[in-house]
């Protein structure tokens, strides 16, 4: 660890070492061992592409050589905006194999997000591809690195372009006799990856997460999900995500010697297909998608049935949403309540269905400490509402380069502020409520934006929705909500309002105002942008 990185005190690691959950490996040795037990195995899949464990490991080493003769060496953090493409994994096990630190972004960030990590995270080579989904890259790198004074390399993933000095991808992969990779020197504890936090609000923070605990992750998310090396997962969301990325998705998959489809984008139609063509037996999407795939399952001709888990997470999945996918998709639903940050909560494939319909799983980890608290930090009763603060083996003790947030986000005793309001059942299991924030101030009445969005959801005549505060000279704050319609005629306030009342919800819940979008805006990390509506009030550009 270095000052940059909050460590785990020393008498918690030893106790999470004897216990077995970190065990000193580390990512620069995880593929080379996979390949040697499963080599001629199908290990990841693409549109472009398909490699097997031998291949993966050969090429990784390949683009480690190509790193270390550009002059990328242990320690040096890496800039990574590349979509789900096989050249993604050959990059990033070629890092831990140098010793080198991914930093992940995602493919929508643009200069504000990418100039402020590239300066926080002082990295020295930024990977991106030439054009994805119409936007030039190449331009964002050239902006990018003219106010990044550590950042010294661009490599493209397709072509550099005329005059840029930038690197070719193809390039790293040298020719010839298979080189030996780059030793990394890296231990167990050091620093792996640099994830990011998932917030709405304000440019993102660096995620410390080392060898020792991302692999206990990948691994405890593995077993509860049951992998073997005969699962196949798809991975449709961005591979960078910690959700697909770890949950247990692309590297708990290839932790068994399993198979990752990497899809290149959520549509249902061409995610059936890969689940028909490839034999798919896991798949992980958001809320955002749940809507659209259960509407394409009652029509499409693609054979499913392998499909055996189908995950849901990244944000609360509404009760009645829950109960119509386990309805509706013939595979076990599984809810998936998470954070970058540490914290992995799975229903179990084992649950009762009112369980999964109403319940956002429970921790993977024996070692994963709870703490439903209220304002004083303490344990509220069972049952009770409260702020979700954690502790264990795979949650971080602080964000990277942030003592100021630190301070705030971290409870004397070690325990993460979350922010997320939930509630414990006696069974372990977590209700997730809403956000500590994400609430609105009505006349003094406080409406809890996710609970209200979780009805309204309910509506055959919603697609997507998002209530959000504005401001009001009687109330102080009245209710917005946003919604996208499923189909040309949206519902109105008061049928919203009727709608709400039938479900038991007091009248205070209703939304003051109803604006109706074509899209809902999402946020680089794929989550409802509020700050882009609320925004969108001031300015009057939305409804």
């Amino acid at each position: 660890m270095t000052a940059d990185v909050v460590g785990w005190p020393a008498a918690d690691a030893e106790k999470y070492r004897n216990a077995g959950y970190w065990r000193g490996e580390t990512f620069a040795r995880f593929l080379g061992a996979r390949a040697r037990a499963h080599g001629d195995r199908l290990a990841v899949v693409d549109d472009r592409t398909r490699l097997s464990y031998a291949e993966l490991d050969d090429r990784s080493d390949r683009v480690a050589r190509g790193l270390t003769e550009l002059g990328i060496t242990s320690g040096d953090r890496v800039l990574v905006q590349l979509p789900n493409r096989v050249e993604f994994l050959l990059l990033w096990f070629a890092l831990m194999k140098t010793g080198a630190v991914p930093v992940h972004t995602q493919p929508g960030h643009r200069s504000s997000e990418m100039t402020h990590l590239a300066r926080l995270s002082e990295a020295v080579a930024y990977v991106i591809p030439d054009v994805h989904a119409e936007f030039d890259h190449r331009l964002l790198a050239q902006a990018v690195r003219s106010e990044s004074p550590a950042l010294k390399h661009i490599v493209v993933v397709g072509d550099p372009g005329p005059g840029t000095g930038f690197t070719s991808f193809a390039d790293l992969l040298t020719t010839g006799p298979a080189p030996v990779a780059p030793a990394s020197g890296a231990r167990g504890e050091d620093l792996a990856l640099l994830l990011l936090s998932g917030g709405t609000t304000g440019l993102p923070k660096l995620i410390p997460r080392t060898h020792d605990d991302y692999l206990y992750n990948g691994r405890a998310a593995g077993e509860v999900c049951a992998l073997t090396a005969d699962s196949v997962y798809l991975a449709a969301l961005p591979v960078a995500f910690n959700y697909t990325m770890n949950c247990p998705g692309v590297l708990g998959t290839l932790g068994v010697g399993g198979t990752v489809v990497l899809a290149s984008d959520p549509d249902p139609d061409y995610c059936f297909g890969l689940i028909e063509r490839e034999g798919v037996t896991i798949a992980a999407i958001n809320p955002q998608m749940a809507s659209v795939w259960l509407d394409e399952v009652s029509m499409t001709d693609a054979d499913l049935s392998t499909l055996r888990v189908l995950q849901v997470g990244s944000a609360r999945l509404a009760d009645d949403m829950a109960e119509r996918m386990i309805d509706g998709f013939g595979c076990t639903i599984q809810q998936v309540f998470g954070m970058a940050e540490g914290l992995l909560c799975l229903t179990r494939l084992t649950d009762p269905p009112e369980i999964i319909a109403t319940a956002q799983g429970r921790p993977i980890s024996p070692a994963d400490e709870v703490r439903v608290a209220g304002p004083d930090d303490q344990e509220v009763a069972e049952g009770e509402e409260g702020e979700l603060l954690t502790r264990g083996p795979y949650t971080l003790r602080g964000y990277y380069r942030a003592p100021e947030h630190n301070a705030k986000s971290f409870t004397a005793d070690g325990f993460y502020r979350s922010g997320d309001l939930v509630r414990r059942l006696p069974s372990g299991h977590l209700v997730v409520v809403g956000r500590s924030k994400d609430q609105i101030n009505r006349g003094g009445e406080k409406i809890p934006a996710t609970e209200v969005e979780g009805h309204l959801l309910a509506h055959p005549g919603i697609r997507s929705v998002a209530l959000v505060a504005a401001p009001d000279e009687d109330f102080g704050e009245r209710s917005v909500a946003f919604l996208v319609p499923t189909g040309t005629r949206a519902p109105d306030r008061a049928e919203l309002a009727v709608f709400l009342a039938d479900r038991g919800l007091a009248a205070y819940k209703a939304p003051d105002e109803v604006r109706v979008l074509d899209v809902m805006p999402l946020t680089p990390v794929g989550k409802m942008d509020k700050k882009a509506l609320t925004a969108s009030l001031r300015n009057g550009s939305a409804g």
